[in-house]
């Protein structure tokens, strides 16, 4: 804060605040502002947590909150007190140090997950949301310094943050001395020494964020607020973050000429910001949860396999059957682990899953569910999706051009789930390309030439192109090139042929009120914070039996005369790791077993229509699951280890 506020406070409540505020900071932070005075003027913030303010004083912890476009300023100025105090520093020394004030209680009226309103104007609040827009950082003006052509004095006229820091050119001199000489002729000084030039202007920059999504009910649509970021604050947030905004509510509007409608609009001035990628926070896992997974996989020791099914079977529980859907979707949402390669590269650790099928197969209902089990999600169509709805935009703001994030973008450390995606258009599809297999965008718009991170996983649906034909590749039943396909993990291919049996089944399970399937299922709850607690806690590592399993079929595949070129490059191999990997998560193991690899054999065999090296043709439609698990298991193990000839 500039040494002109201190000189300008003269009300004795002013006065009084100020005195409380340094107090404070001196019993509260005297070794951080000691260790201020070591860094550099640019860099002179101090971190505030509120609940100290709370702990040391009442009244002035609501002053704060109630009148926070007054009392945070002065809190600037007692700091530059106390920093002046404290080492006897000249003014030059500590003009621009500056608090942030973070961490307030959480309570519905200060944490908010909704944008505020008017109400809220002139309040200290923190607000959650996703970045959706980041501007590009500027200079800002803080304040002009005039001289008085009558009386010869100077005085500051500061940046009005309600007109878009618009400085007024003043009206009457404000010169100190006893009397004012009520000029209205007046002159910009020109020559500041440097001290005054760096307090004359601030780094700036205005982002945007919105509600998240996982939070709103069904059919609201987001809202977004302007955040106005100075200082150290810049460049802090990037399209996509995750980010924890606290600040002062305030209102802005441009000049305008006679007879026009003023434009108002609500921004926040931010004091404090926090931005990440992790959409774990949004789940609370107590540790009732934890030490109750724990149990679960206990007592399903000796026959782990079952314990596996029930959590499979929470899975979508209003479908009927389709296990090796549900096991497959569960795997994508968990996903493996990330790792870095020799040269220094991130191999990525999100898989996706394409579901092609017929109407009617229930591939929306997947997308809805998983959607709505991952905090981070976007849930969208190709029907309605551009290239830039799906990375990344650039958009004109005034004179500016700045970078809106797409689904992708959007969904960063999360899940994109894209329905009817082969309506997408062939020259869209190529912009998915590098955020499935890269896990970035590149960007070069408008002069703005960037990377965005794109990590989340893709969970895709689209019926055929026509009718399915079985003699046909996937390539031409789908109408995807070769590239787009071969960055799937999995392709599970839904084909709605008559039967009998199913169709019988199906029907009872509905007109049944769902209880043919008399299994038990965990609640939603638990089962969006079980996937949430194995990512987050369990990094499985693979041993030399898997290694083995995995290599083996490879191999296999490689050497077959009927393989798709499109499904048998090295990123064959990367996707059997990664399934195998969310399978040892799934049950909550640090090592990959050889159950791990069979399962991600035996899921990518379900991908292949023809018949496979486990001697049956597929149909991961028709798949119910087994009444015994783990037997089931334990004939699937002995028959693929035989053909991969393998003990």
């Amino acid at each position: 804060m500039s040494n002109a506020v201190v000189d300008n406070v003269e009300n004795d409540d002013t006065n009084t605040t100020v005195g409380a505020m340094q107090l404070f900071l001196e019993s509260c932070y005297g070794s951080e502002i000691e260790s201020l005075l070591l860094h550099d003027e640019s860099t002179r913030t101090l971190a505030v947590d509120f609940g100290k303010v709370i702990e040391f004083n009442v009244e002035l912890a609501q002053a704060i909150l109630d009148r926070s476009t007054v009392c945070l300023p002065l809190f600037n100025v007692a700091l530059v007190s106390a920093l002046r105090k404290l080492a006897g520093a000249t003014k030059s020394a500590v003009d621009q140090a500056q608090v942030r004030v973070e961490h307030l209680p959480n309570h519905p009226a200060l944490q908010r997950t909704k944008m505020p309103g008017s109400g809220d104007v002139g309040r200290l609040l923190t607000i959650s949301g996703t970045v959706i827009r980041t501007g590009m950082v500027k200079m800002m003006e803080t304040q002009k310094r005039y001289a008085c052509l009558k009386c010869r004095g100077t005085f500051v006229v500061r940046a009005e943050l309600e007109q878009y820091n618009y400085i007024p050119k003043p009206v009457r001199c404000f010169a100190p001395g006893e009397d004012f000489c009520n000029s209205n002729s007046f002159a910009p000084v020109e020559g500041l020494d440097a001290l005054e030039a760096r307090l004359c202007c601030t780094d700036y920059q205005e982002i945007k964020i919105q509600e998240q999504v996982g939070r709103l009910a069904l059919g609201t649509i987001p809202r977004s607020i302007v955040v106005i970021l100075e200082g150290d604050l810049v460049d802090i947030a990037k399209s996509g973050d995750s980010a924890l905004v606290t600040g002062t509510l305030v209102w802005r509007w441009r000049a305008t000429n006679g007879g026009e409608r003023p434009d108002i609009a609500l921004a926040l001035h931010a004091t404090s910001i926090s931005a990440g990628t992790s959409g774990g926070s949004l789940i609370s896992i107590t540790d009732d949860f934890k030490q109750g997974f724990r149990a679960f996989w206990q007592a399903h020791a000796s026959a782990p396999m079952r314990g596996r099914d029930i959590v499979v079977a929470s899975m979508c529980p209003q479908v009927y059957g389709l296990f090796y859907i549900k096991l497959a979707v569960l795997l994508i949402l968990i996903g493996g682990v990330a790792r870095a390669d020799p040269s220094g590269l991130r191999v990525r650790g999100e898989a996706h899953l394409l579901l092609v099928g017929d109407p009617g197969t229930a591939k929306s209902q997947f997308l809805k569910y998983a959607a709505k089990l991952i905090p981070r999600s976007v849930l969208t169509t190709g029907i309605g999706s551009t290239s830039a709805g799906l990375t990344v935009t650039a958009v004109r703001d005034g004179a500016e051009w700045q970078l809106e994030a797409g689904a992708l973008v959007l969904a960063d450390r999360g899940i994109c789930c894209i329905d009817e995606f082969g309506s997408i258009r062939d020259s869209e599809k190529g912009t998915v390309l590098e955020a499935m297999e890269q896990q970035s965008i590149s960007v070069a718009k408008a002069g703005i030439v960037c990377k965005l991170n794109a990590r989340c996983s893709v969970l895709a649906a689209m019926n055929p192109k026509s009718k399915y034909d079985l003699d046909s590749s996937l390539a031409i039943n789908t109408a995807l090139s070769s590239p787009l396909l071969s960055r799937f993990d999995l392709i599970l291919v839904m084909l709605d042929t008559p039967n009998e049996m199913w169709d019988d089944r199906v029907s009872s399970f509905i007109l049944e009120g769902q209880s043919i399937e008399d299994r038990p299922v965990w609640p939603f709850d638990e089962l969006q914070a079980y996937i949430a607690y194995v990512k987050a806690s369990i990094r499985p590592v693979s041993t030399p039996a898997s290694e083995r399993v995995l290599t083996r079929y490879y191999q296999l595949q490689r050497q077959r005369d009927s393989a798709n070129a499109s499904r048998t490059t090295i990123r064959l191999l990367e996707s059997l790791i990664r399934l195998s990997q969310a399978h040892a998560r799934l049950m909550l193991r640090d090592k990959v077993l050889v159950q791990d690899a069979v399962m991600a054999v035996v899921l990518m065999e379900t991908t292949m229509l023809s018949a496979s090296i486990l001697g049956t043709t597929n149909d991961a439609l028709r798949t119910t699951f087994p009444e015994d698990s783990q037997k089931f298991y334990q004939e699937l193990e002995t028959l693929v280890l035989q053909r991969l000839d393998l003990q």
